[in-house]
This record gives structure tokens, C-alpha cells and sequence, in this order.
């Protein structure tokens, strides 16, 4: 449960640090004196989204930080996932917003995502605002209420499953059927494509090495003149190079008597001509292999050109992507020719599962009506208790086309008179008996959501008397299983029903307007709930009243 809030330059609040106690409290308060300021900053800790324009005028930065006792709710499971200290005596949710933009998380001072603060607040608080009695009206809340309820989550996931799986399917078999009628459009263009690339035999080709051999085997005359002037060069007969060497050498075996260098000299004379001779034998070998042939460089001029030519058409920068290209038509082909195979598995498959999310969608369904038979009856005893003894409500079923949430279409049925067929609550109901309804509903829900806070923020709307009085009863009463209830109410029946009463006001100041929040003590409740009762000019009646309003609950 929540036991304190600190709240610090949040719209209207200075600052603000007040307890809070177990069992049933209510917050009263003019209109605008600030009761919604502290559900606004109560949602940021639940991670709702943050808005720069509630940090206080003047001020940099907004704190909002709440100690909850979270002993017997079982939450340790959810800190250990998330890598946070867990002290189920204190856990500390903190948010910071800044003037910059920024907005900062907090769990036990640990730095976290706000998906995961918004996570734990779930599992924390429910506050249950005005506009949510306009949810009553919505079919998927009703439906979710009954979930809720009936505790379903093991069908409902084990249904969520093999939906999934269905839509899966079909979006596949939507990708093939349409994958397949693009391709078969240009069946006849793509296998023309890749009998032409194909019957080029693109594989184990170097473009490059082919125009280098058509280089060569056009100029094959050049080469060959150069080589035979460079071999003889180096071993004709006159006067060559290797002839000179010689030379050079016999000139220093001469001198080497007299010249001891030259016996270095001469062994290095000697491997330059082992080494040009064997360059000249090279050469004439290459010499030998050279032979025209017209026929060869025909075919490789006529390979280059078709290499050439498709290059262009497919606008490929190499042959590369030719093979690329090619090899992607096999795909496409492929899956043409195997096409209907692989329709027709998937088809199967999708027939499959649908069978079993049908199968799946009925256990749900009959989880939900027997639990929805069980709300009507304890829905219409509180109703009775709200001062609606001719109440009439049930839940209708509708089958519907499967969708992600079954095949229920589920519908709340109401009437305030026994001699009125009940209808859909969201054509019959008055705003007092959709808030009596709610409240109802919202009870056998505590019931079986084990969250710690429940706030109701004016479910009061369109109740008075008696009714008022049986609501704050009703409230109260929830609260006695451990649970905290928190009211925020302008009706003095249900602000008397509070185990502990707290007053928020606005008040002018040098630097404009600020909200306080304060508990109360017995005296100065007993003064709120008579003003209340009896507006500014508090009377002696309305002060015996409220007191009399107050021993009624003690």
C-alpha cells in the first residue's frame, strides 16, 4: 500500500510530504483546489507521460517519490527479473521531470525504464477516474472486466498463442499468393532471362583474363618482334650482351693477380649472365608459343561481346552480378514451380490452426460465462446495497468472428426496474446508476486483482443520501481484506465513511496559488464534513449532523 507522497514543484505544490494510512481514507476539497494536482503526480509514479508544463513556474526540476509497503503481495519475483534491490517494508518509486525535456525513473534509487516503472504501478495502484465510468459503455472494457474476473489468463494466453500463429499463417499465405501471381506475370520473361544467361556459362570466367588474351592475340606480330630483337640482343652473335659480359670477365681473370677486387667481381659477372641467358630461353620459348589463331581469338571476341551486351542489358557492372542475377530467376522460378505445393501446405496449416483456435476460443468462452453467471448475481447484491433493489443486470454473449481477444462479444445488460427489459447499459443507464454499477463491478474485481491502492476519484458522480452513505459502506468494507481504498469525494455521507480524512485547499500567497493537503483530526473533520453539508456559514445542525454522520460509521 501507498503509505507516503512527497511531491516537490509539481503545478501547484510547493511541497508536500503526508502519510498514508491502511484501510479506507477519503481526500475532500473545493473544485480546483488541487485533488486532481496529486492524482496527476500519483500517475507519473505509475508511469504515465510526462508533461514539462507541470513543473512548478520559476522552478528547474518536479519530484515525485512514494514509499509503498508491498508486504504479502508476493512482488519479490518482479524485482528479481529486473535487477532491483527488493524491501518489501519500503519500496521507494521516484520521478523527476526536468525543464529540458527530460524525465527520469526511479526504483529503490535504481536508474529504470519507464515501461518498467509503469509495470510495477500496475501491480501497485488502481486509480479509477471519472472518465473510466465512461468505460463501462465499451464493449472491450466490459469484456476485459470479465477476464479480469474470471481469472483466465492460462486459456486466454494459450488462445493469444495459436491466434498469433493463425494470423502468421495467413499473412504468409497472402505474401505466397501474391509473390506468386507478380512472378507468374513475367514467367515467360524470366525464363527467356535465364536461358540467356545461362547459355553464356558465366561460371569459372574472368573477364578480365579473357581481354588480356584478346589483347595479346591481336597485336601478336608486335610481340613477337620484340622478343626476337630483345633475345638476340641479349645472345646474338654480334656483339650481344652476354658475348660482352664474357668480355668484361676474361678482361679481369687477367688482372685478378694484380687486383685482388676482381676475384669479387667476377662471380657476380658470371650470375648476371646465367641470369640473362635464362631470360633468353624464356623468351624463346615464349617465342615458340606464340602462334596466330584466328579461330581462338574469333571466340573469345565473340564470348567478351556477349558479356558485354548483357552487362548492358541487365545494367551489371561485372560478371558477378550477372551469375547474381541468374541465380535469383532459379529462385523465382523455383518457387513458381513449386508453388502450388507450398500453397497448399501453408493452406493446410492455416486450416489447422484455425480448428484449434476455434477449439481454444470455446474453453475460453466457457471460462468467461461461467464466471460472468457468478458476477451477475454479485453484481446485482451490491446493487441492491447501493439502493437499486429492482436492479436488473446480466451478461449477454454474442459469438463473433475470431479475433485476438476469442470469439465473445460480451454485453452488459441493465435495467433500473423490474417492469423495464434490461438493455445495453450505454443506452439506459443515468450517469448515478453507471457510477453505482461501477462501483459494484469494481468491488467483485478487488476481489480477485490482489493490488495493494485502489483510489476512486469521484465515482460518487450523480449519488447522494443514502446512497452516498451505502457507497462509502461499500468502500469501506473493501478495504477490510488488507486493502488500501482511497476516495476522493465531494459528498459528506462517503467523506464520513473514511477510517482517516484528509483535506486538500488552495490558498493565495506573495508568490500565487498553492495547494496543501493535510489529515485531518477529529475536530477539524468534523468542521470539513459540516461545511460540506452546509457550504461557508457552517450551522449548529450541520455540525450535530456530520457528527452523527461520523458515529454512524464508528
Amino acid at each position: 500500500m501507498l503509505t507516503q507522497l512527497y511531491i516537490r514543484h509539481y503545478a501547484l505544490i510547493e511541497e508536500l510530504d503526508i502519510s498514508f494510512h491502511e484501510g479506507f481514507s477519503v481526500i475532500t476539497g473545493e473544485t480546483g483546489a488541487g485533488k486532481s494536482i496529486i492524482l496527476g503526480a500519483l500517475g507519473l509514479l505509475l508511469g504515465n507521460r510526462a508533461e514539462m508544463r507541470y513543473i512548478m513556474q520559476g522552478k528547474e526540476k518536479c519530484t515525485i517519490e512514494g514509499h509503498f509497503n508491498l508486504s504479502g503481495y508476493k512482488l519479490d519475483e518482479f524485482f528479481c527479473q529486473n535487477d532491483i534491490d527488493f524491501d518489501e517494508k519500503d519500496c521507494i518509486i521516484r520521478r523527476e521531470l526536468n525543464i529540458n525535456g527530460k524525465s527520469r525513473a526511479f526504483i529503490n534509487d535504481l536508474p529504470v525504464q519507464v515501461n518498467v516503472m509503469h509495470e510495477l504501478g500496475e501491480k501497485l495502484i488502481d486509480i479509477h477516474s471519472q472518465h473510466q465510468n465512461l468505460l463501462l459503455r465499451n464493449e472491450s472494457f466490459q469484456l476485459n472486466a470479465i477476464d479480469t474476473i474470471a481469472q483466465d489468463e492460462k486459456q486466454y494466453a494459450n488462445y493469444q498463442k495459436t491466434y498469433r500463429e493463425f494470423i502468421d499463417i495467413k499473412r504468409q499465405i497472402e505474401y505466397l499468393e501474391k509473390n506468386i501471381a507478380d512472378v507468374r506475370q513475367r514467367e515467360d520473361l524470366l525464363r527467356f532471362q535465364y536461358k540467356e544467361l545461362t547459355a553464356a556459362q558465366l561460371d569459372n570466367c574472368s573477364q578480365e583474363a579473357l581481354e588480356q588474351e584478346s589483347k595479346a592475340m591481336s597485336h601478336e606480330e608486335d610481340i613477337k618482334r620484340a622478343l626476337y630483337a630483345s633475345s638476340d640482343m641479349i645472345t646474338g652473335e654480334d656483339n650481344s650482351i652476354s658475348m660482352r659480359l664474357k668480355a668484361v670477365a676474361d678482361h679481369l681473370h687477367n688482372i685478378e693477380d694484380l687486383l685482388p677486387e676482381c676475384k669479387d667481381w667476377l662471380p657476380r659477372i658470371d650470375s648476371c649472365r646465367i641470369e640473362l641467358n635464362d631470360i633468353a630461353h624464356d623468351i624463346s620459348a615464349t617465342i615458340d608459343g606464340i602462334a596466330y589463331d584466328p579461330q581462338k581469338l574469333e571466340e573469345i571476341n565473340n564470348k567478351l561481346s556477349t558479356i558485354y551486351g548483357l552487362e548492358q542489358k541487365y545494367h551489371a557492372s561485372n560478371i558477378e552480378e550477372l551469375i547474381n542475377l541468374r541465380d535469383d530467376i532459379a529462385t523465382k522460378l523455383s518457387t513458381i514451380d513449386n508453388s502450388d505445393e507450398q500453397l497448399q501446405a501453408a493452406r493446410q496449416q492455416a486450416d489447422s490452426l484455425l480448428m484449434t483456435c476455434k477449439e481454444k476460443a470455446a474453453i475460453l468462452s466457457a471460462t468467461r460465462q461461467k464466471a460472468a453467471k457468478k458476477a451477475e448475481g454479485d453484481i446485482l447484491a451490491h446493487l441492491r446495497l447501493l439502493g437499486m433493489p429492482k436492479a436488473q443486470f446480466c451478461i449477454n454473449f454474442e459469438e463473433k468472428p475470431l479475433s485476438a481477444d476469442g470469439c465473445d462479444k460480451a454485453v452488459f445488460l441493465f435495467s433500473a426496474n423490474s417492469n423495464i427489459a434490461p438493455q445495453p447499459i450505454q443506452l439506459i443507464a443515468s450517469g448515478g446508476e453507471v457510477s453505482r454499477v461501477m462501483l459494484a463491478l469494481k468491488t467483485l474485481i478487488s476481489k480477485t486483482v490482489g493490488q495493494p491502492t485502489i483510489i476512486f476519484d469521484e465515482i460518487d458522480a450523480g449519488v447522494s443520501g443514502s446512497v452516498a452513505q451505502k457507497m462509502g459502506e461499500m468502500m469501506a468494507d473493501m478495504s477490510k481484506c488488507g486493502r488500501q481504498v482511497i476516495c476522493i469525494t465531494h459528498l459528506p455521507q462517503i467523506a464520513a465513511s473514511g477510517q482517516n480524512h484528509y483535506r486538500v485547499e488552495k490558498n493565495e500567497t506573495d508568490k500565487g496559488a498553492v495547494s496543501r493537503m493535510q489529515l485531518l483530526n477529529d475536530n477539524e473533520r468534523i468542521t470539513e464534513i459540516a461545511q460540506m453539508l452546509s457550504g461557508n456559514d457552517i450551522t449548529q445542525a450541520a455540525i450535530n449532523n456530520a457528527k452523527e454522520l461520523l458515529a454512524h460509521r464508528k
